[in-house]
């Protein structure tokens, strides 16, 4: 680790406390020029908060903030920013009518006689700004015409406007492909250069170890423990995230034999989408579709749900050909599906926990139009235990809870109509290691009890770890198909970029 005279920003004994909660206990850790320091724990271990506090979002109940050598108190986010920490979210707040000039600058727009702004100044800078990460794009250009990497280099471009000193990156890699995370870490490396300290929030421990020099662990708002990247690894971060081993990740896929077919599709097109879809599932038989963002696998899920009908081929469900036309008839079917975004498709955030569970099997639930509210409660109390899900009661509403919990109050409410396939959208994404591990293993008690399993999933590891067949897809084309004895991390990466086009850099 770096010496003092390195060292720009230092936390010490931090304490925030919400009601009923002490979200941050005395926590220290420092950030050192040049340096990329990792923030880890599962939801709920105090990293947003500790963030927001950095980032002048929050003010500290104790504890001190040294800055430069100097303590400070932030009193606004705009106060934070002006003295160099900037905090990039998770959820990109530009505007999209606006120019990239206008966007980064936007809160200090140049100005010149009778308040008007200056345009020439305004472009300057920003063109300063987009050099220095080597970016393609102009001040000119609309955010709205960037891609979301782009966006988030504007983002950064902003930070540097700032003369930030610290910049905090929230879950970067959420919404990026795989060749655009590289781009991110490439502009990383360039903060690195100019002095610039980074502080990295990410439940990617492999992204993690990517990126960090130095890795600092969370647990119930406490620090853990601060170690340097190269002398530690996945498991012993896990362990100190979660407070135990996870001896089996992954549940045992052994199955002796599958049963039925449950779902077939023969040569399903959608225009633009995707062409010529071809697999089937059995009986206890978890499906694994993998590809880059943007390969069509959602929209393949969204047609089998009904949500979107096929342009042409043939859908046979138990052995019979059928005309998914509407989501209600793939639930009458005994279709489920957890959707890749739970908070914008999977739940109704401002309803409570109760509600949410039993939202699918409403209409079920009901006798002579009044709700049947002790079958409500009863299967809120059944998936609440199975699925293990921590909350502090029914009427607690769902947007209160971690990520996890969030998306086991999704995947109960489907479990409740007892489906016969079960669609999983990008299951873990956002979720802590604790989470991820106990989601992966239901993935495999489901397919040992008779389910029929699809999950789409753009990490390798989960992909290899819960599927017993993988279909590799890119841009909408099935490129390749492997068992779990054959197939291997090469394989996919190769079966979904031997057909892709080249990728242009920044």
């Amino acid at each position: 680790m770096s010496d003092n005279k390195d060292k720009i920003l230092e936390l010490k004994n931090i304490t925030k406390i919400f009601p009923g909660v002490k979200a941050c206990d005395n926590v220290s850790f420092n950030v050192n020029k040049g340096e990329v320091h990792a923030l880890v724990g599962e939801n709920g271990a105090g990293k947003s908060t500790l963030m927001k506090v950095m980032a002048g979002i929050y003010t500290p109940e104790e504890g001190q903030i040294i800055y430069k050598g100097e303590e400070v108190k932030f009193s606004n986010p705009l106060d934070a920013k002006e003295k160099g920490i900037i905090l990039i979210h998770q959820e990109l707040s530009l505007v999209p009518q606006m120019t990239v000039a206008e966007n980064i600058l936007l809160g200090s727009l140049p100005t010149k006689g009778a308040g008007r702004v200056d345009w020439d100044d305004l472009n300057n800078r920003a063109s300063e700004a987009i050099k220095k990460l080597g970016c393609q794009f102009k001040p000119s250009d609309l955010i709205s015409d960037l891609t979301i990497a782009h966006q988030q280099m504007v983002e950064i471009a902003r930070a540097i406007s700032y003369d930030a000193n610290i910049v905090i990156f929230d879950e970067p890699t959420a919404s990026l492909t795989q060749e655009e995370v590289e781009v991110l870490y490439k502009n990383i490396e360039l903060l690195k250069e100019q002095g610039i300290g980074i502080i990295y929030i990410s439940h990617k421990l492999n992204e993690i170890f990517e990126v960090s020099d130095t890795i600092t662990v969370l647990r119930d708002g406490q620090k853990i423990d601060t170690l340097n990247a190269d002398e530690t690894d996945e498991p012993e971060i896990t362990k100190k995230m979660i407070g135990r081993d996870i001896t089996d990740y992954f549940t045992s896929k052994k199955i002796t034999k599958y049963g039925n077919e449950v779902i077939r599709l023969e040569n399903i097109s959608r225009e633009d989408e995707f062409e010529n879809i071809n697999f089937s599932i059995r009986e206890g038989e978890v499906l694994g579709l993998y590809g880059l963002l943007g390969a069509g696998r959602t929209e393949i899920a969204e047609t089998i749900f009904g949500i979107n009908q096929p342009d042409s081929g043939q859908i046979y469900f138990e052995g019979k050909a059928v005309d998914i036309d509407h989501s209600k008839k793939a639930v009458k079917m005994g279709i489920g599906l957890i959707p890749e975004s739970r908070k914008e498709q999977g739940l109704v955030l401002g309803m409570s926990n109760l509600d949410n569970m039993s939202l699918a099997k409403i209409p079920y639930l009901q006798n002579a139009g009044f709700i049947k509210e002790k079958e409500v409660r009863d299967i809120f109390v059944e998936y609440k235990d199975k699925l293990s899900i921590s909350l502090t009661g029914p009427n607690q509403k769902v947007m209160n809870l971690s990520g996890g919990n969030q998306q086991k109050v999704v995947i109960g409410k489907w479990l409740s109509l007892n489906p016969k396939l079960l669609i999983l959208d990008e299951p873990t994404r956002g979720i802590d290691v604790g989470s991820k591990a106990e989601i992966h293993n239901l993935i495999g008690e489901l397919a040992q009890k008779g389910l029929a399993v699809l999950v789409i999933s753009s990490e390798i590891p989960e992909i290899l770890g819960v599927s017993h067949r993988i279909i590799t897809m890119h841009q909408g084309e099935q490129t390749g198909e492997f068992t779990d004895e054959e197939v291997t991390e090469n394989k996919l990466i190769q079966s979904i970029t031997s057909h892709a086009d080249k990728v242009c850099s920044i």
